[in-house]
This record gives structure tokens, sequence and C-alpha cells, in this order.
């Protein structure tokens, strides 16, 4: 795709706006290149789906259950490991040439709206637009839109969406969403808009109270995972899991997911739920079960807990906060029977890297520090400083470069360990970034 030297062109324009990792908090430039564009996001009912962890697969999941429902879908989720993989429609990502195709349609209103506030449109803000745009294109006929980051002030929240998921919400952003659970909860509540239906993952106190509240001030109703739906039982499975899942108004049974963890189980009751309750379905109507099991066998999550190579097994696992490594390690220990896992990370220096690498600890023998690609990244130096008194000095090795330090973990795994190769393993964690630069040293284009 980085060949193509027109999609690079675009790339490149993107890239020299406002940083996409930055954030200006407002609505207020989104709102106005979508009037310009001629809100190409009023055309179709959108489930909206924001929170701390598990955006992206619930976004996945949902588009899917739509798509074996008969829809044509719209999804947009945030980061990918390439600009163009984040606009899907009919589940797939567009082409290197589409998307290109959509940067112009969107360009001749950039320097419109460019001009008409002191920032900029933000990267993310112009690939926000060319998704809507895109799915009024297609056209689809539901969308599934994963929030950026936050909720009130996030882009995507021009849309009137039917459907709001927020799932479980932690400590994540602090410098833009606030310092406490409370207060990121209340910044995430700001998606949920009057008269919608929310589906609401099983949350801390903290975050359930303003979450409630703006359920209250603008007359939605609320579905709670564990008393309107939620996972009656899960069983691993080879690639996976088996799940039996308590619908808004039905039960089903012997659902098949292509992904580990106890987490995506819970992501997969959340993403039925939105669908459901998109879609209508409850006490008196259910959906099909044949097609809700076609939905989610169809179900691809790269970058959570995603095995790459095998003998020894290579899992990639994109977890960037406290919250999301605790699943990660809380997956591997319920779903894998590693005997020894050696991890190789590379963290963002804006992180709790303390807090991750505490939580990372229990569940690996031995840890490789190494630095990604992006300029965010903490150098391997620090990042090796932080590790030691977790882990202590024994059980660090600081590899700069990240081929390397793959390459070091693999060793390391396999060392003096007795018995079949599928008893040892090595995790790639820490950030999107890091996921996106193994998967491109480890697969083929378009695994």
């Amino acid at each position: 795709m980085a060949a193509d030297p027109e999609y690079q062109k675009v790339v490149d324009e993107l890239h020299r706006r406002w940083p996409d990792a930055q954030v200006v908090p407002s609505l207020d430039r989104e709102q106005r290149l979508v009037d310009l564009l001629g809100s190409p996001h009023h055309g179709y009912p959108v489930i909206h789906v924001g929170g701390t962890n598990g955006k992206s697969s619930t976004t996945r999941m949902a588009g899917e259950l739509l798509r074996a429902a008969g829809l044509r879908v719209g999804r947009f989720t945030s980061p990918e490991d390439q600009l163009s993989d984040r606009i899907a429609v009919d589940g797939a990502p567009v082409s290197p040439e589409r998307f290109v195709e959509l940067y112009h349609e969107v360009a001749p209103y950039l320097a419109v709206v460019d001009a008409e506030f002191p920032q900029r449109l933000t990267a993310f803000e112009v690939l926000t637009a060319m998704a809507f745009a895109a799915f009024a294109d297609a056209p689809v006929e539901a969308a599934v839109l994963e929030v950026g980051m936050g909720g009130a002030w996030d882009c995507t929240n021009v849309v009137r969406a039917e459907v709001a998921v927020l799932t479980p919400i932690g400590l994540d952003h602090q410098r833009y969403l606030g310092d406490t659970v409370e207060e990121i909860a209340t910044e995430k509540a700001g998606i949920i808009k009057p008269g919608a239906i929310v589906v609401l993952a099983r949350q801390p106190v903290e975050a359930a109270r303003p979450i409630l509240a703006r359920c209250a001030e603008v007359g939605a109703t609320v579905a709670r995972q564990d008393a309107e739906f939620g996972v009656l039982q899960r069983a691993v499975a080879v690639g996976g899991q088996l799940l039996a899942l308590q619908g808004l108004g039905e039960r089903y049974d012997e659902v098949f997911l292509p992904a580990h963890g106890p987490y995506q189980a819970q992501n997969a009751a959340l993403a039925l739920a939105a669908v459901e309750a998109l879609l209508g379905a409850g006490a008196q109507r259910r959906l099909d079960p044949e097609l809700i099991r076609q939905g989610f066998a169809a179900t691809r999550v790269p970058g959570r807990l995603e095995r790459v190579r095998s003998a020894p097994t290579v899992l990639l696992d994109a977890a960037h906060n406290p919250a999301g490594m605790a699943a990660t390690a809380a997956a591997l220990t319920a779903d894998f029977a590693f005997r020894r896992l050696v991890a190789v990370v590379s963290i963002a220096a804006d992180k709790d890297v303390a807090g991750m690498l505490e939580r990372l600890e229990p569940v690996v023998a031995e840890v490789v520090v190494t630095r990604n690609s992006s300029a965010r990244a903490m150098p391997a130096g620090q990042l090796a400083g932080l590790a030691r008194p977790v882990f202590g000095a024994d059980r660090v090795h600081l590899v700069p470069e990240l081929p390397d330090a793959i390459e070091r973990a693999v060793t390391l795994a396999e060392a003096d360990l007795d018995g079949p190769p599928s008893g040892f393993g090595v995790l790639i964690t820490g950030s999107v970034v890091t996921v996106a630069d193994a998967r491109r040293l480890l697969t083929r284009p378009g695994e």
C-alpha cells in the first residue's frame, strides 16, 4: 500500500495536519465540514461505540452481526495498521485507490473550514468526514462508529446515534479527559443522545453514576450488562471460545467467537445487545440464532491476542493502558497454557507505563523492552529503567530495535524448555503502533 504514490501523498498530507494523536476539543470544525458536504452522516442509522477498552472489537463484532442480518454496513475504527483500514464498507477496508478518491471528494472543503477557525482540521477530523462520505456514497444501510477519544467533543459525535455503547471505562488519556474515572465517564457519556438506547457494560460505580445521570437528563433507555443482557457461559475452544449469550430478549447458544479472552466474550454481549437494539429485537422479537452465529464466526479482531506465528506461538496484543493490560493478562491465564511466555514491549511515553508493566509481570517469564516507530514511544532505555523494579533486573532485556527484540524474545522463550513447542510463546504488546510494526514484520500483505 505504501508503494502507491497517490495513496502515500494523501497520507503525507494528512500527517502534516495537527497530529492524529493530538486533540483540539471542539465539534465546531467537524460540524462545519459535514455541513459543507451535505450532512452525509445523517443518511443511515448509527451504533456509536465509546468507552476505554474494547471499542474496536465491539465495533467489528456489531458490524459483522448487522451484515449477517442482511444489511450493507459502514464501519469506522481507530487506529488501524494503515489509515485506509479505518474505513470499511460491507466488511472490507476501502482500497488505497478509493481512499484517495474520498480524500479528493472532501479536499475542496478543507481549505474553507481551515480558514474559518484558528485551528486547522485535524487528521482524524478529515478521516471521519471521509468515512461519512464513503458510507453515503456506498450507500450503507447502517454504520458502526468507534469514538476516537472521549465522547462529547470527539468529532464522531456529530452523528445522532440511535444506539450508544459504552464499554468498560477506566483511566486513560487523562491529559484530555480528566484525572478521575468519574470525569472521564462524564466526557464519554456525551455520546448519549436524546431518546437513544444505551448499551452499558459493567462499570465501576464512579463511572456508572454520571452515565446514568446523562441517560436520565436526555431520556435515554438503558440496557445494562448482567441485568438485561450478558454472557451466560464461556468455554475455551480451538481458535477462540464458545459462548452462550443472553440478548435483550432471547438466549443464543453455541456461538463460536474466533477471539480469545473473557473480555472478548463481554464485548460480544455488548455487540449483540447493540444490534438487537438497532434492529428492534427484544422480548417480543429475537434475531435468527443462526445468523447471530454466522456474524460472530465472521468477526476478525486483528491485534487483540492475534496469533501470527506457531512453534513458537507469537501473539500480538494492542493493550495500551493498565486496564487493557489487566484484561490481556487475565485472558492469557484463562485461555492459554504457556509454560514459558516472553513479552516484547514498547509503550507510549504519555501512558501509565509502570501500571501496565505491573499488570503484565505475573504472566510472563521475561520481558524484552524496545521502541516502536512512533515519535510518542518511550525510549527503550527509559522503559528498561521502569521495568527493572517491576520484573527484577535479570528478567529485563534491552534491545532497541523491534526486529532484533522479537528475535531475542523467541530465543529466550525457547531456552532450556523441555517438551513440545506449544509450551512456549512470545507476546508483543504495549501499543497499537507496536502491534502494527510487528504485523508488518511477521505477516504477509493482506493477512
